[in-house]
Formats: C-alpha cells, sequence, structure tokens
C-alpha cells in the first residue's frame, strides 16, 4: 500500500522569511519546480498536505496541497523536510529515519502513528528510535540558498539526459548561441530578434511561454508557462507562471504571478507571487567594499557568506516607480512602497513606511482584484490566511 506524503515545515523554514509568512516553505521554487512537485517526483509519492507554522492553517491555493492540523494529518505517511531538495530514490518498506549523513530529513511512520509535534519542529533532536535509511539529496539550510544555488540547481534538473532528442526547430530570425541543452513546450512563441545562449547553461520554455523582440536569454534559464519576457538581457533566472517582465534580471527567482514589466535592474533576488514592481524600480545586489552582505532574519541580522545577495520580496508586495532597493533588502508581504529608497527591511503590510500600516480589509480588495485579472479567486480561506497573516506579523 502506498503510504500518503507529508511536507514539514521545522523550525528553520518557518524562519524563512518575508516568505513563510503566507505560504509553507515546500511551496517555494527553486530550480524548475517548488520543493513540494521536486519531492512527490523524486519519491513518486503524492504530496497530501503540509504541516507548517499555525497561522498558515487556512492555506488555500488551486495548483497546492493544503497546510493540515496535526491531528489531521495522515497516519503512517513519509514525512519529509521541506528543507529537503531530495534526489530519486526508493523508499524502505519499513518504518525508518531517512537521514542525509549525520542529519535527519524525514521519517516513514510506524503503521497508525502520527507526525510528533517536537520531532517536526527539531528533527536531528527528537528523532525516534527507528533504522537510518540514506537518502541523497542536498538540505537547504537558509532561505538565500534558494537564490544563491539556484542556477546550478537549474542546471542539474535541465542535464540532458533528462530530455531527450535534438533541439527544437526556431523561428527565423532567432539567434541559438552555443551547443547547451534548450527545450520548448507547446505553443511558445518566440519573436524574431530573440537570443537564446545555451553557452553557460541549459534553457527551457514551458507551455504558452511569450519571448518578445529583443530578449536575451543566458542559461541556465526555466521559465514557467503562460509567462511573458518583454525584453531584455535574462540570465541565470527561474520565472514561475504566468508572469510578464521586461529589464535586466540575473541569478533571480521569481515564483510565479508578479509583474516587472518595465526598465530596471533585479540581481540575486528573489520575489514571492502578486508582486507588482513599478517602472525603473532597481536593486543592488553588490556592497561598494565588496564584503559580505547582511541580511534580516527573524532572529536578527545575519551575515549571508555571499557577496552578492539582492532583495528578498514577499507576497503581494508593490513597488513605486523610481523605487531603489538597497543591497540584502527584506520587504515582507502584503506592503506597498513608495518615496524613493525604503529602508533594508519593511515590515508586513506596511503602506509607504514601516511606521504606516496597511488596513488589512483595504489590502483585501485589492488583492481580490489582483487575483482576479489573472481569473485567480481570492478564496474565503485565504482571505483568513492573509488576515492571520497581519496578525502575526504585525500582532
Amino acid at each position: 500500500m502506498t503510504a500518503p506524503l507529508v511536507l514539514f515545515d521545522d523550525r528553520t523554514a518557518r524562519q524563512w522569511r518575508p516568505f513563510t509568512l503566507t505560504r509553507p516553505a515546500g511551496e517555494l521554487l527553486f530550480g524548475t519546480a517548488t520543493l513540494r512537485a521536486r519531492a512527490e517526483a523524486a519519491l513518486g509519492l503524492r504530496c497530501a498536505g503540509h504541516l507548517a507554522a499555525p497561522h498558515l492553517a487556512e492555506y488555500d491555493e488551486p495548483w497546492a496541497p493544503p497546510v493540515l492540523a496535526l491531528d489531521d494529518a495522515p497516519p503512517s505517511a513519509v514525512l519529509l523536510s521541506s528543507r529537503f531538495v531530495a534526489e530519486r530514490a526508493t523508499l524502505p518498506d519499513a518504518p525508518a529515519l531517512l537521514v542525509l549523513g549525520d542529519r535527519v530529513v524525514g521519517c516513514r511512520l510506524p503503521p497508525g502513528e502520527r507526525a510528533d509535534e517536537a520531532f517536526l519542529l527539531d528533527p536531528d533532536g527528537a528523532a525516534p528510535d527507528l533504522p537510518r535509511h540514506e537518502h541523497r539529496g542536498a538540505l537547504l539550510d537558509t532561505v538565500w540558498a534558494l537564490m544563491a544555488a539556484n542556477s546550478r540547481r537549474i542546471a542539474d534538473d535541465l542535464h540532458p539526459s533528462s530530455r531527450d532528442g535534438p533541439h527544437p526547430e526556431l523561428p527565423p530570425g532567432v539567434h541559438l548561441q552555443g551547443a547547451g541543452h534548450l527545450s520548448l513546450g507547446e505553443r511558445v512563441r518566440i519573436a524574431p530578434g530573440v537570443v537564446l545562449d545555451t553557452r553557460e547553461g541549459p534553457i527551457r520554455l514551458e507551455d504558452d511561454v511569450d519571448i518578445r523582440p529583443f530578449t536575451s536569454l543566458t542559461g541556465p534559464v526555466w521559465v514557467g508557462p503562460g509567462t511573458s519576457l518583454l525584453g531584455g538581457p535574462f540570465t541565470g533566472v527561474s520565472i514561475g507562471p504566468v508572469c510578464k517582465v521586461h529589464g535586466e534580471m540575473e541569478e533571480t527567482v521569481v515564483l510565479g504571478y508578479s509583474n516587472k514589466a518595465h526598465d530596471g535592474f533585479l540581481g540575486h533576488s528573489y520575489l514571492g507571487m502578486w508582486v507588482n514592481l513599478g517602472a525603473m524600480t532597481t536593486n543592488s545586489d553588490l556592497k561598494n567594499n565588496y564584503g559580505n552582505v547582511r541580511l534580516w532574519t527573524p532572529e536578527g541580522e545575519v551575515d549571508t557568506g555571499e557577496r552578492k545577495v539582492g532583495c528578498f520580496l514577499g507576497d503581494h508586495v508593490k513597488t513605486a516607480i523610481g523605487t531603489l532597493l538597497n543591497t540584502g533588502t527584506v520587504i515582507e508581504a502584503g506592503t506597498n512602497v513608495f518615496g524613493g529608497m525604503p529602508p533594508k527591511y519593511v515590515p508586513p503590510f506596511s503602506w509607504g513606511d514601516p511606521d504606516s500600516v496597511y488596513d488589512v480589509e483595504r489590502f483585501l480588495t485589492t488583492a481580490e482584484t489582483v487575483l482576479g485579472r489573472r481569473e485567480v479567486p481570492l478564496t474565503d480561506p485565504q482571505r483568513r490566511l492573509l488576515r492571520a497573516a497581519f496578525q502575526t506579523g504585525r500582532g
């Protein structure tokens, strides 16, 4: 009998702000797939749901499994850390801990048993006494690893062995450089004047992608279904579904349903869903002294160990025209930024500056309009989730 798969956010994953204020960590994009979709493919199991922070109980998106209450999680499940990037493997038939070296990354529960909260928060420190089953993969320890390791992840995902066949036939006027891997989904539209450069890495364009004139893609690049690239250079990026993007972008992840439709630079950054960047919004991703970038986290400012870190923008963030984002800026969910250069940390549901709070009901009215433009409903559970995120972030 096939066991259900449940992803869990441990104590570390729950600190992956600004993103885990409004969604479980397993629904974050890394490479060419969300961490949840990657786990499903690696283990050959369908995810029944997420075990995450209590304020995410009403999480509700049509393409994702729900957040489960601990008592409602299925018994006899395969529990897997949402931070674990699993490789394809066969699960043990009997109950066992899933380990990566000396790190516990999951557990196949004994028949009839349910998840234990202590284990979910600290799998290394509260692991049950079970045989250990070695599993290959990688464990992401920081939220910025989703950005810093993303290009390598795209390249590994799009290794030539993972896609069959020669290069697809391209329309007249499209310029292909290099002999690296290139693959296209269905109904991809590529205008004359587009450059596809595979010399540094592979490129994958999913179904219904639209590439407008004067766009250049330098791999590794993954572009999700229904996304439009409106011109400019794109290097080492993952851009999720149904985005509109223009300008210069490098080493950046856009989760999906977000717009950067005008000029401006975005580098070494991660954007959540339903983000809209005003014209000429630009970020810095390198300090003038070339030192390591420090980043706000819920546990205090930390040294990332990275020289290039741009901005991390939560779900539903909007910037005004001409916004300048400093190196290592974190803007939390539901925030409207205007007035030039915001601080390096802006709390959730801010209106213009950190001390001005966005009325949550007005925010929800705007969110309903934004989602409706993409024919996605703002459901009652999602309204309750956003109100809970407001209380968690501003309470």
